[in-house]
């Protein structure tokens, strides 16, 4: 009778757990707990549909099981999702391949940036700033004014050193006057020569003659010395007018000499007035070429000494200097087409291409060269700068040195296999 009982009682529980009504909403009672434990960890909630299965009578002492039959319809599902991951594995590894492709084409870096000769500007002359006819950032051509100097004190000084270049020419003037009247003098002076010759040819004719008669008793012995002391005298006379000749012909030499110390000094007189024109221009600070004027410090005012820096200017040939690992050196050569990405500016693409591979890595040309003759060596992949010119860099934005970019390098003209794609789409 009890066992009869008890087996009532098991089979009642268990009619009660496979009814939907007798299952706990755990969810609005959180702290609700089955009255068997055996039973909540075997017991299914089975669905309204289906009628509740009948279990079979346990042996006294055993545990109840309840057995679960997989659903034929996630077998029927497996077989599609399967499809998918294949199609989607395959799309992987085509569009991989096709990325990598298509990379093998360029080489980047991020270690670039805009590179320039930038200088500073500065006086040759002192003096006091007069001007500042230009501002921060401003745009100038070549032979623009950046400053100006009191030229007063530069105007006098190129007067004074004009009024000696005058002078010296003055004196040229004076020298060439002389000569030409020495050169009259001399002509005079042969003249007298020619005369007196002419004076002695008689008076050696006259002395012959009655040098003769004398001898034949046909003439006295006066009139014999007395033509003898004219020829002496005619001798004398025409080495007079000879050495006159001569003293004349001296002087010219002399004038000629101090013609060519007056040509030097008036040579000396247009160099001055030359440094003097130099000083004057150079109280006009003047930009060499166009550029954009940098941090600009001088005012009107300022008392400017020969080689105070007024300000920086930094001209409009810019170029690109890219620091790419040696590794990434292989297939780069002078001419290869660039794009340059500029941080500044994303949405421009900007073309250029290689001008030049720097002969050495950028630590070797460093102040402090890099010292690798050490027992803890430790070999580092080293970047070498690659110049790059910009093929039409843009003049509506501002472009200067240290701003970053990102250039690609094609290092294989040929097309890659996205590219022949997208032609054939």
């Amino acid at each position: 009778m009890l066992e009869d009982s008890a087996l009532e009682r098991r089979e009642l529980e268990l009619h009660e757990i496979d009814s939907p009504q007798s299952v706990p909403d755990f969810d609005s009672e959180p702290n609700a707990r089955p009255s068997s434990p055996q039973v909540e960890a075997r017991a299914p909630v089975r669905p309204k549909s289906l009628p509740p299965e009948r279990p079979t009578q346990p042996q006294e002492g055993q545990p109840v099981t309840i057995s679960k039959k997989p659903s034929k319809g996630v077998r029927r599902g497996r077989p599609v999702v399967f499809a998918i991951g294949a199609m989607l594995l395959a799309a992987a590894v085509g569009g991989g391949y096709v990325y990598l492709d298509y990379d093998e084409h360029f080489q980047s870096t991020d270690d670039a940036f805009i590179a320039a000769r930038q200088s500073a500007l500065a006086p040759k002359v002192a003096g006091y700033i007069t001007a500042v006819p230009v501002t921060d950032n401003e745009h100038v051509a070549a032979g623009d004014a950046i400053a100006r100097i009191d030229d007063r004190d530069y105007r006098t000084a190129l007067d004074q050193a004009e009024a000696q270049v005058a002078a010296a020419q003055a004196n040229i003037e004076n020298i060439d006057a002389q000569l030409q009247v020495q050169q009259a003098q001399i002509s005079a002076n042969e003249a007298q020569v020619d005369q007196a010759k002419a004076a002695l040819v008689f008076a050696e004719q006259q002395n012959a003659r009655y040098q003769e008669l004398a001898q034949k008793g046909s003439g006295s012995i006066q009139n014999a010395q007395q033509y003898s002391s004219q020829l002496r005298q005619q001798q004398a006379s025409h080495a007079s007018a000879q050495a006159t000749l001569r003293l004349s012909q001296r002087q010219i030499e002399a004038l000629k000499a101090q013609r060519n110390s007056a040509v030097a000094s008036l040579a000396q007189a247009k160099a001055q007035r030359d440094q003097a024109q130099l000083n004057l221009s150079y109280t006009t600070v003047q930009a060499a070429q166009p550029g954009r004027v940098v941090n600009l410090s001088a005012a009107v005012g300022q008392f400017a000494q020969p080689g105070t820096n007024l300000t920086m200017f930094v001209p409009d040939q810019i170029w690109v200097t890219a620091n790419f690992k040696e590794i990434q050196l292989d297939h780069i050569r002078p001419g290869e087409p660039v794009t340059l990405a500029i941080d500044a500016y994303p949405e421009r693409a900007l073309r250029g291409h290689v001008d030049s591979v720097q002969p050495g890595s950028g630590t070797a040309f460093s102040l402090l060269p890099a010292q690798n003759a050490t027992g803890n060596y430790v070999k580092i992949v080293q970047r070498v700068p690659v110049k790059i010119v910009m093929d039409d860099p843009p003049t509506d934005v501002a472009l200067g040195p240290g701003m970053s970019v990102v250039p690609t390098v094609r290092v294989d003209p040929t097309p890659s296999l996205y590219e022949r794609l997208r032609g054939w789409l």
